[in-house]
C-alpha cells in the first residue's frame, strides 16, 4: 500500500493506495468540520438518504459482491434521526468496498476517490473544489512520473539491445560494448 499526502488548505489528507484505487481518509476531511469528533461528521453522513442512495449505486457498479438486499435496513435506521450507522457496521453488513475503517492511532476511515469527493460535497462544496484540485495535481505528478519511468525503461531496452547486437559483430567483444564500472 503506497502512502501519501495532500495539503489541502492548511489540512494534511492522507490517501493510501488500495487494489489499485486511492483511498482519501474521510477522517482527515472531516477534521475541518464543525464537529467536536471528525467521527460525528462521518456517521452523520453515513445516516442520510442521498449518501445511502450513492453508496448503494456506488457499490453495485463496483462491487459484485455487494449485498443490497441489506440496504433496506439501512434506509429504514435513516429516517430514524436517533439512528447511527457506523462505517464499521455498513462495511459489515452489506460487504462493502469503497469505505474502509481502519482502527488503531493511524486508522480511521477511508473511502475510494469517488465516495470521498460526494463526502465533500456533502460537508463543504468549498472543500470539494480545493481537494480536487490538489488531487487532479497529485494524479498528474504520478503520470509524468510514470511517463518518465516509462521512457527511461524504453531506453535501457534500446541500450540493451544495440548492447546485444554488437555483440553478434564477428570480432567484437562484449567488454567494448559495455561501460567500464568499477566493483
Amino acid at each position: 500500500m503506497a502512502k501519501k499526502k495532500l495539503s489541502v488548505q492548511g489540512l494534511q489528507i492522507k490517501i493510501e493506495e488500495i487494489n489499485a484505487a486511492d483511498y482519501v481518509s474521510l477522517t482527515d476531511i472531516a477534521k475541518q468540520s464543525k464537529a467536536s469528533k471528525p467521527a460525528y461528521a462521518i456517521l452523520n453522513w453515513l445516516r442520510t438518504q442521498n449518501t445511502l442512495l450513492y453508496l448503494e449505486t456506488w457499490e453495485q457498479v463496483h462491487n459484485p459482491d455487494f449485498k443490497v438486499v441489506q440496504m433496506h435496513n439501512f434506509r429504514l435506521a435513516a429516517a430514524d434521526n436517533r439512528a447511527n450507522i457506523s462505517p464499521k457496521t455498513f462495511i459489515a453488513t452489506t460487504n462493502a468496498i469503497g469505505i474502509i475503517s481502519k482502527p488503531g492511532k493511524y486508522g480511521g476511515t477511508f473511502a475510494h476517490s469517488d465516495i470521498a469527493l460526494e463526502f465533500c460535497s456533502w460537508l463543504s462544496p468549498a472543500f470539494k473544489v480545493y481537494l480536487y484540485k490538489e488531487f487532479k495535481k497529485l494524479k498528474e505528478q504520478e503520470a509524468q512520473r510514470q511517463s518518465l519511468e516509462w521512457h527511461i525503461s524504453k531506453i535501457t531496452d534500446n541500450v540493451d539491445e544495440i548492447r546485444n547486437l554488437l555483440d553478434t559483430i564477428p570480432g567484437q567483444s562484449s567488454e567494448k560494448n559495455r561501460l567500464n564500472q568499477p566493483d
